[in-house]
């Protein structure tokens, strides 16, 4: 859901030339200046590094939810392929700037619960590459906007129940509810000028147009 509202971002932007998307599935998009790899086992890039050089921005919007997970599983899921992108993309472009989403309540003292530390691990470890930049998103609420939906059954049910609170919660609580377009248009943001500060959560994302 959050790869779709960022990807829609990008090829919405006239200042973004190419938009390189790296994944299991097709997004079933068409854009002049996309373009996509599909790589079924993304924790060895080798046969595709070629095609991974020359870029300002990773916006990283993988993940999983923690739900029935093992903690040995979430971390190899999570940290792991999270890493293994990021120490290829650093190498072959030390130039650009990684965003990376994580989650409101997201531990960098590594000591939470268990999805919470294995979040906090992997954000301290990409803090600790030489990228141009690194920001970390820690969005709460995220509401998807024009037509986008979760590839998660239970998070569409979700969704679609709570449709009609969505307007009153924004105006209630707009400093921990964020959209899938400003989510973009903030990656973006950070990717071209920078963030003030290299760990954000909803109100700062939301300030971050």
């Amino acid at each position: 859901m959050v790869g779709q509202g960022a990807l829609r971002e990008c090829l919405l932007d006239p200042g973004v030339d190419r938009v390189l998307c790296v994944g299991r599935s097709s997004t079933r998009q068409r854009h002049p200046k996309l373009r996509e790899i599909l790589h079924a086992d993304l924790f060895d890039l080798t046969p595709v590094e070629s095609q991974l050089a020359g870029y300002d921005a990773c916006f990283f919007c993988l993940g999983v939810s923690s739900v029935g997970m093992q903690e040995d599983a979430y971390r190899h899921v999570t940290y792991d392929l999270t890493l293994t992108v990021a120490r290829t993309l650093v190498r072959l472009n030390p130039a650009m700037t990684f965003v990376y989403v994580s989650g409101a309540g997201t531990d960098s003292s590594e000591q939470g619960s268990m999805w919470a530390r294995v979040k906090g691990a992997t954000e301290n470890a990409l803090l600790r590459l030489p990228f141009k930049a690194a920001y970390m998103f820690r969005p709460g609420a995220i509401l998807p906007l024009h037509g986008i939906v979760s590839k998660t059954p239970a998070y569409r049910i979700f969704y679609a129940m709570t449709r009609p609170l969505w307007r009153p919660l924004r105006a209630a609580f707009p400093q921990a509810i964020t959209t899938t377009e400003q989510l973009g248009r903030a990656m973006l943001r950070a990717a071209r000028t920078g963030a003030p500060k290299s760990i954000l959560g909803s109100a700062d994302i939301n300030a971050l147009q």
